[in-house]
């Protein structure tokens, strides 16, 4: 196998989080509407808590982002 090959399943196998941080967005954009759906007095309360949560999942998907630009550029 040559070190192009190598590097380049390297970058496919760093790039699987990103389906974790799919999935985990979905579900937690899909419970903020369900908790916000069955307690709109809540709302308030529940949107602090859902955007921390997207912005610490949308982190690990740039913190793969930036790995994988390092992998493809630097090494």
């Amino acid at each position: 196998m040559s070190d192009l090959a190598v590097k380049y399943l390297a970058i496919a196998f760093a790039m699987l989080p990103l389906a974790a941080v799919a999935l985990a967005l979905g579900r937690i954009f899909g419970e903020w509407i369900s908790s916000v759906a069955r307690n709109p007095g809540a709302r308030d309360a529940v949107q602090q808590t859902g955007l921390l949560g997207f912005a610490l999942t949308e982190a690990i998907a740039l913190f793969v982002l930036i790995l994988v630009l390092i992998m493809m550029f630097v090494i």
